[in-house]
């Protein structure tokens, strides 16, 4: 920051908050007190969301030069970690690999800290239910919300505000909602819109309330995904299509930038139904929110930059994934729709999904640089799959996209583990496995990669 800034330790504000896991207070401590040796004022917000933290940078009450969260985000309860951010956004890897470079060198002295409270959470509280009644042309004393039943499953992580602070002040029913009392161990189910467990309970909760509408978030709030009333669960290729649908009037011909595993179905509906653009570009939120900052950048309109896991950052929201943001703007989509005496769900009335879709992660063995043998499988790959005459997709961003009668292909490197995540999708029953015997006959003959998992 300082190099950043060009200000003092002692000009600087950083603003702290944490999830809900256990050992995030003795972190966040710990942390202020490294702080505050280095004469930076260091602001407590106690328990809090991520995007809520960005916000600290750009609020005018707080305008802190950065802030940090202490989270995990949905990894197990005994894990912790940092999320840095300055008003730019988050940080990039380079970024941190130069803390890491001052820190290993760094031989300040922790000091005692006060921990001073901050007002981030109703600030970003108050912003957000300001969004639903600007969206919906209302104000929040006419409770614009009245009449519709919205439940909440926050996982025991820090989500619990968005019932409690956002929908109940404008009226909306939260009866139903699962777990919003923070609570570090996760005793319920992992805070996660991937977990096939988590999913399960916001959809039951949706289906024995009746509710018209369910939202789950992860633990620190940066995702999210939906159940709608008829229980159909909106994650993945439909979150995408669905924030899409939501974004397309106010877009027309845009960009959306995803990750590489989007479904051939996803790209016909962006496409065909919503006439936007969609780029596969590759895993990683950072990756696919960078490229949408490039595009834009460039000239070429990109609203929206999401990952099948649910991290979305819409180019009107500082680029931030924010997944109470996400809910917000299909809340408003909701109550619209529900004027009209149409449903939300409507919206991707005409989305296929593929008849099916698997994914097998083989490991790479025996060798030092796990990263330099996955490139030259990548590339030796391609070339084998060409002499066959199969049809390479191109231009991919990230590893080898094989076409099939049947389906698809995907061969790519894992961002953090020595493995190559195989993704593969067909578009008619059984034909994951004819691919998947076409895909261990190509990858016969390396060595240090385990294709056992294919027999």
């Amino acid at each position: 920051m300082q190099e950043r800034t060009k200000k003092s330790p002692r000009d600087l504000r950083v603003t702290v908050g944490t999830d809900s896991r256990i050992s995030a207070q003795d972190v966040k401590t710990a942390f202020c007190r490294g702080l505050s040796g280095a004469g930076i004022e260091a602001l407590d917000r106690g328990l809090a969301s991520t995007p809520a933290m960005f916000m600290s940078t750009v609020f005018e009450d707080i305008k802190a030069d950065g802030a940090v969260m202490v989270t995990a985000s949905h990894l197990p309860y005994n894990r912790n970690g940092l999320k840095f951010f300055t008003p730019d956004g988050g940080l990039e890897k380079a970024d941190i690999a130069r803390i890491l470079e001052i820190a290993e060198k760094e031989e300040t002295e922790p000091a005692e800290w006060k921990g001073e409270s901050c007002p981030v959470m109703q600030l970003y509280t108050a912003h957000l239910r300001r969004l639903i009644c600007d969206g919906l042309s209302t104000k929040e004393a006419e409770k614009p919300l009245k009449g519709m039943h919205i439940v909440v499953d926050a996982g025991n992580g820090a989500g619990g505000f968005f019932a409690h602070k956002v929908l109940t002040p404008l009226g909306a029913d939260i009866k139903g909602s699962r777990y919003l009392t923070p609570d570090g161990m996760f005793p319920n189910h992992v805070p996660n819109p991937e977990n096939k467990e988590a999913m399960a309970s916001i959809r039951e909760a949706v289906l024995e309330s009746h509710a018209d509408l369910g939202l789950i978030f992860d633990t620190d709030v940066d995702r999210m995904s939906a159940v709608f009333a008829s229980g159909k669960e909106v994650n993945r290729n439909s979150l995408i299509a669905l924030m899409a649908a939501i974004l397309a009037p106010d877009y027309a011909g845009g960009t959306i930038v995803t990750d590489s595993v989007t479904s051939d179905e996803l790209t016909a509906f962006l496409e065909e139904e919503l006439h936007l653009v969609h780029l596969r570009y590759m895993r990683g939120y950072k990756n696919v929110i960078n490229e949408c900052i490039r595009l834009n950048k460039s000239g070429v309109v990109s609203p929206l930059a999401i990952e099948t896991s649910g991290h979305g950052a819409l180019s009107e929201n500082y680029y931030l994934d924010d997944g109470a943001y996400l809910a917000v703007k299909l809340i408003i989509a909701a109550a619209r729709a529900r004027v009209r005496g149409r449903t939300v769900e409507s919206l991707i009335d005409k989305l296929n999904e593929p008849a099916e879709a698997v994914e097998y992660r083989l490991a790479v063995k025996n060798t030092d640089n796990a990263n330099a043998y996955g490139e030259s499988v990548l590339d030796s790959l391609e070339e084998r799959a060409l002499e066959v005459r199969i049809q390479v997709a191109s231009p991919s961003y990230e590893g080898v996209r094989l076409m099939f009668p049947e389906g698809w292909a995907l061969l790519r490197m894992s961002l953090h583990d020595p493995n190559m995540p195989l993704n593969m999708e067909s578009k008619e029953p059984g034909g994951c496995e004819k691919i998947k015997c076409r895909m261990y006959d190509l990858l016969k003959g390396y060595d240090h990669l385990d294709t056992e998992i294919l027999k």
